[in-house]
């Protein structure tokens, strides 16, 4: 006979747990059963405890959930909930089939709450990591609305989107990243191994050398004997400029300095109206307050200074101007954009014209990111070959000077 514990939830619907000793898992849920307990986990004592070891260890700490996987989840908490299954019930089922440390945990503490009376928006809250505010309120607009499962399923598409918008990003700059670091490599395997013992043949001759190629001994001597301070002071500088970027005047300054940027600064405003439009559309299409709404969308901007210039629409909206107003006297956001507001707000398809805007936005943000890829490659190119030639002729010129004087 082994000893379990035991979670479960008794006639009054409260939340039960506690310590038996049964032959097997399923001799121990119709024992519980008798006494009119439903149970939801049930768990070995010595696997209980090493469960417990485990989420203290590794997963509070180190683990993170993923858009994308709350994303899945939602649509297949809104598919139970579609199907006529209880709320209760249906987040008993969704975390029986969870893997996710954490997203199960916060379900789980989620799902007790909830039977307890709490409402669901209220129960989400406490675990803001998992459900930002964004979930939060339009889970809460559809628990006042009673369109709990459209608002499900309006949510998961909007997480999806913003995963699949991350993704492409990540993947596209993946490449030239590690072409730019592979390139680095290996001048620097240059710098450090070939042209130290290449230089020393020029010592042994004695012959003066182009000032080019004393240039690059110099260097190659200066990351040989200080690599040591030469990595330091890269280090503290990038300390310093990370500590200075957490500042509300560095995040201002580096921020303006973004959108400025020749090629990223318009790439960087396309994703943040790409974000604040779909993000927009997705919380008055639930019911949220245009008001709260904004306010909920101030943060998905990611810019201080598009944050400032939506905090100024939002206080002008309080005061009875129209959302586009504000935004064109910013001249952050582009014409188009604003007038597409402006005519939404007139007809009364504010949603619509939204949605509108992120998705045109999110094929140009596509489009412009294969652009940008399909010339940095070439680029890197060519600077690091640029490099690595200069590297060469710095060394291979008094090389061929020596031989037409050897052979003089």
């Amino acid at each position: 006979m082994a000893v379990f514990e035991w979670r479960g939830i008794n006639p009054g619907g409260k939340t039960v747990k506690g310590v038996r000793d049964a032959d097997s898992p399923k001799a121990l849920k119709l024992a519980l059963r008798r006494d009119k307990i439903l149970v939801t986990e049930v768990l070995e004592q010595s696997e209980a405890r090493i469960k417990k070891a485990r989420d203290v260890d590794f997963a509070k700490y180190f683990r993170r959930v993923s858009t994308a996987e709350v994303a899945v989840t939602t649509r297949q908490l809104a598919t139970l909930l579609k199907s006529g299954i209880p709320l209760v019930e249906a987040l008993t089922a969704l975390i029986e089939q969870l893997e996710q440390p954490e997203l199960k945990s916060a379900f789980t503490d989620t799902r007790d709450k909830v039977n307890e009376g709490t409402a669901f928006a209220d129960a989400l809250k406490a675990h803001p990591k998992v459900f930002p505010t964004l979930y939060v309120n339009m889970v809460a607009a559809g628990e006042a609305s009673g369109t709990m499962e459209t608002v499900l399923t309006r949510l998961a598409d909007f997480l999806e989107g913003q995963a699949k918008l991350k993704n492409k990003v990540t993947a596209a700059l993946a490449y030239p990243i590690f072409m730019a670091m592979f390139s680095m490599a290996i001048i620097l395997m240059m710098m450090t191994v070939v042209v130290p013992k290449v230089t020393a043949i020029f010592e042994d001759f004695g012959q003066a050398l182009p000032w080019y190629t004393r240039a690059l001994m110099f260097m190659s001597d200066a990351l040989l004997g200080y690599w040591w301070l030469i990595g330091g002071v890269t280090g503290f500088a990038v300390y310093f400029f990370v500590r200075w970027r957490k500042t509300e005047e560095g995040r201002q300054k580096w921020d303006l300095f973004v959108l400025g940027a020749p090629i990223f600064g318009k790439l960087t405003l396309m994703v943040a109206v790409t974000r604040f439009a779909r993000t927009l559309a997705t919380l008055l299409a639930s019911g949220v307050p245009v008001l709260r709404a904004l306010e909920i969308t101030r943060p998905v901007l990611e810019n201080t200074e598009l944050m400032r210039v939506m905090e100024e629409a939002r206080e002008s909206v309080r005061e009875g101007e129209s959302l586009a107003e504000p935004l064109k006297r910013s001249g952050r956001f582009p014409p188009i954009v604003v007038h597409m507001i402006a005519i939404g707000e007139r007809t009364g398809q504010l949603e619509e014209m939204l949605e509108n805007i992120a998705t045109s936005y999110d094929i140009q943000v596509e489009s412009r990111i294969s652009m940008m890829t399909s010339l940095l490659e070439p680029l890197i190119i060519v600077v690091m070959g640029g490099v690595a030639g200069s590297i060469a002729f710095s060394v291979l010129m008094p090389l061929l000077q020596i031989n037409e004087f050897v052979g003089g």
